[in-house]
């Protein structure tokens, strides 16, 4: 029955995930890697919640994380940025009841202004929900975008291709300039100095007619 939860939830997770995703039309090939992302971290969080007694946010957090790394390490293989697969597969965990609560405590404190115990109730509620919210969402994203400065490299390239007979000496990409063989310099200057001196000595050769 717990496997059941953990494989209903981590499916209408790659189910959501799909859908928002398509709102910026990735390519298809990203589509699969998206709902295994959402999949793998709305279980995890899930079991942490459910049956390792953490808050919502810890939990989020860590889900966060596993969805940026995972991104990093999938997105190497369809050849777009992580913001395309971990995005969408963090939409999902956005704790929308608790944004509902939110907005519903303060219109409720607006309505009740007259009420000063039911008022303050209401506002608590306001407070309690709204920081629930708000730090949900700054977990989620911080734990998504610490790869990108972990990996900073890494993952800024993953849109480039390999070149072929890359340097390995050359660990940033870059084409290594030519090197130049001070032999190839002696022979040149050689024959250069050569031109110069059959030039010279063939105008002290040449005769001058003077005008008779």
């Amino acid at each position: 029955m717990i496997a059941v939860d953990i494989l209903l939830d981590g499916l209408f997770a790659a189910v959501a995930a799909i859908g928002f995703g398509a709102i910026s039309d990735p390519p298809m090939r990203a589509f699969p890697r998206i709902a295994l992302l959402a999949a793998v971290g709305h279980a995890l969080r899930y079991c942490l919640m459910n049956y390792a007694d953490i808050d919502i946010a810890s939990a989020s957090l860590c889900a966060a994380m596993v969805i940026g790394f995972g991104s990093l390490w999938l997105g190497r293989g369809v050849r777009c940025p992580m913001t395309v697969l971990y995005i969408p597969a963090l939409l999902p965990m956005v704790p929308g009841i608790y944004a509902y609560k939110t907005v519903f405590s303060l219109i409720m404190f607006l309505q009740s202004l007259n009420d000063p115990g039911q008022s303050m109730q209401y506002m608590q509620l306001f407070f309690l929900n709204a920081t629930v919210s708000l730090s949900v969402i700054a977990l989620l994203a911080a734990g998504a975008t610490l790869p990108i400065f972990v990996f900073k490299r890494k993952a800024f390239s993953l849109t480039r291709r390999r070149r072929a007979g890359r340097s390995a000496a050359e660990p940033n990409g870059n084409d290594p300039e030519p090197q130049e063989d001070p032999a190839d310099n002696e022979e040149e200057r050689a024959k250069t100095t050569g031109i110069v001196n059959a030039r010279t000595t063939g105008e002290s050769e040449t005769p001058i007619n003077n005008p008779q």
